[in-house]
């Protein structure tokens, strides 16, 4: 086998004449790798003493089972107390968008790599008050109490009580005590890390750390693929998630299936064939096409046929005591029949120490491999090159092409606010899909800006807006062509946001490729539209910015005829963030209120017309329940009034 070694800033090092180490830092010497730069090694890597391995940039060890990662002290034993390789965090106080050391190590044997590994860290928390944040963990053997001193909190194993460690699950749908004295041995666990009455702030070192935090701990080598099947499939959840896990806790508690959060059943696959992991390695993961591939496509062997989509970001992850849990604001990326990702695509890179959520949309028999989801870049892959950690692969699809706009709302100082999807193919389904078959993406309910469910004519389906709203819309190419999507903003003009949407940027994208800037046509010889305040239709063009001038715009595939341009409503419809919505804990429907609501009438009536429910100057500060015999099928109208004289309007269909 032939070796060598490609380095930056290399100062003192020294190599040795035995196959297991290539290169050796030895005490007092200096190894900086800087930011941009990648430093390979065709085999063993050590530091003796003092020796410093400095990463800011990308360190790639390729070697076989011979082959060695150590760090040693001065008689040559091993040194486990770390501080020799260390991955920077180079920018701590812009920690969301800094660069940072990376580390690969590939053909190693795990039980010839021991040397410790220091990772800065610095990331958002995911919640406040009593909440748990969720992490990797990606050290062999570490002991989980060490996390006690490095994380600036004292872990213990009494459940409940915000300071204990839990790992999820994936067979029995439960998060599970993890004793501090235990060992994290599984490269891909989902941990959970209690804080208790916000004990735990990851986004906010303790002056001493320099603006980090610092966990260490011997890296994981290559992993064996994993299956990806009965996830939960043993599990009988009982009547709206009532029955109970091993720890006695109802599964509604705590379970919550986002990606069928429109339908909110706890029948069929709800809360079923959800895997949660974490990133195993100290390199970035590249999710954006795991999906189906066709045959003789470059792949990195990842080829889920029956992918739903992937949950790559936490957000604020909101555990309510009886109420179940949800995600706000969590990046989503969702994929269609031929396994083509839409949504959130840029950016569906897992961090190290990152942790992701994969849906499937039954329980065949899948397979995943980390080893080749590893990627130095902070982007996903584009089409048109080979496959590398370092470089990027192609990906081909015969079934017509996934076109996507997304919609980006800037501030006044041109940051992002937020962003909602319209997605269009040949394959892609119309209107509000009772089945799994759609890959739309819910809303969460603080969005500041959404799109609603089409109706088959164009426009919004009054029978759904009230129910939820849409951050990853979708509609087929040949039957919704040129007609409306209405894109609707709760921030415009509202004098109580300080921060308030002044602008929408477009990104185009056909097959998961960003266009050229400035480009309108897609390969089908059309392109998106938006109908401006000013009732003009305007092409959409990548990269384009244009000023927020109301609250609603018209989205448009393909340029609108007059007809459709002319098209009314049967009735006016108010769109609010105000949703009645059917809650699995409370099992009955619940009006979740918009958060500038301050009180609110509501009215229930039953099919003829009789006035069932009658309550007034509700407090819109928390749900209300709709008190409806479980037992009884039938069907209701159910009328919200804010004190502002805001009506929503909704049926609920039992």
């Amino acid at each position: 086998m032939r070796k060598s070694l490609f380095a930056i800033g290399l100062l003192a090092i020294s190599y040795s004449v035995q196959a297991q180490i290539l290169c050796h830092v030895d005490t007092n010497a200096n190894m900086y790798v800087s930011e941009g730069t990648l430093v390979y090694s065709g085999g063993g890597v050590q530091t003796k003493g003092t020796g410093l391995l400095d990463v800011r940039g990308n360190v790639m060890i390729v070697g076989s089972g011979a082959d060695a990662f150590k760090t040693i002290d001065a008689a040559g034993a091993d040194k486990t107390d770390g501080g020799n390789i260390i991955l920077r965090l180079n920018t701590p106080n812009s920690y969301a968008t800094s660069t940072y050391g990376q580390l690969y190590i590939d053909g190693l044997s795990q039980s010839n790599v021991t040397g410790v590994v220091n990772k800065e860290y610095r990331t958002d928390k995911h919640g406040t008050g009593n909440f748990y944040q969720q992490i990797a963990l990606p050290f062999y053997d570490k002991l989980l109490g060490s996390l006690s001193s490095e994380l600036n909190k004292s872990f213990n194993s009494t459940r409940y009580s915000k300071n204990e460690i839990l790992k999820w699950n994936n067979s029995t749908v439960v998060s599970e005590t993890q004793a501090p004295w235990s060992m994290a041995t599984q490269a891909f666990g989902y941990y959970m890390l209690g804080s208790n009455n916000n004990n735990l702030d990851l986004s906010n070192p303790p002056a001493a750390n320099n603006g980090v935090y610092n966990l260490s701990g011997k890296a994981f080598t290559n992993q064996p693929i994993v299956n990806l099947v009965n996830a939960g499939n043993g599990v009988t959840f009982g009547p709206n998630g009532t029955n109970q896990n091993s720890y006695g806790e109802e599964y509604h508690t705590y379970l919550f299936d986002q990606f069928e959060s429109t339908t909110s059943s706890w029948a069929g696959t709800y809360g079923k064939n959800i895997y949660e992991f974490g990133n195993p390695f100290l390199t970035n993961l590249d999710l954006s096409k795991i999906g189906y591939v066709e045959p003789g496509t470059v792949t990195d062997g990842n080829n889920i046929t029956n992918i739903w989509g992937v949950q790559y970001s936490p957000g604020d992850v909101q555990y309510v005591d009886g109420a179940g849990s949800t995600f706000t604001n969590p990046l989503v990326m969702t994929y269609d029949s031929n396994g083509r990702p839409q949504g959130d695509i840029n950016n569906v890179m897992v961090k190290p120490m990152g942790v992701f959520i994969i849906k499937l949309r039954d329980n065949t028999p899948q397979t995943l491999n980390f080893n080749t989801l590893r990627r130095f870049s902070n982007t996903a892959r584009v089409d048109g090159t080979d496959y590398s950690v370092t470089a990027k692969k192609a990906f081909k699809n015969s079934n017509g092409t996934l076109k996507q706009l997304g919609v980006i709302g800037l501030d006044a100082n041109g940051k992002e606010m937020g962003r909602t999807y319209y997605v269009v193919s040949a394959n892609a389904l119309t209107g509000h899909q009772a089945s799994a078959a759609t890959t739309g993406q819910a809303a969460a309910s603080d969005n500041m800006f959404v799109t609603y469910e089409e109706k088959p004519t164009g426009g919004i389906d009054p029978n759904y807006n009230a129910q939820y709203s849409l951050y990853i819309n979708e509609a087929n190419e040949n039957d919704f062509l040129g007609k409306e999507i209405v894109l609707h903003s709760f921030d415009y003009n509202e004098p109580n946001h300080n921060q308030q949407i002044v602008s929408y940027k477009f990104e185009v994208r056909e097959n998961a490729a960003m266009i050229p800037a400035g480009v309108h046509t897609l390969s089908s010889g059309t392109g998106f539209y938006y109908k401006s305040a000013n009732g003009n239709v305007e092409e959409v063009k990548q990269g384009a910015i244009i000023p927020v001038s109301s609250k609603s715009y018209s989205l448009y595939y393909g340029a609108p005829d007059k007809g459709s341009l002319a098209t009314k409503e049967d009735k006016p419809i108010t769109l609010s963030r105000t949703m009645v919505v059917y809650n699995p804990a409370v099992s009955n429907y619940i009006v979740r209120f918009d958060k500038n609501w301050k009180k609110a009438d509501i009215e229930v009536y039953d099919m003829s017309g009789k006035l069932i429910i009658s309550k007034k100057a509700v407090d819109a500060s928390k749900d209300f329940v709709i008190e409806l015999d479980g037992s009884v099928k039938s069907s209701y109208v159910v009328k919200v009034v804010s004190d502002k004289g805001v009506v929503v309007n909704t049926k609920i269909l039992k």
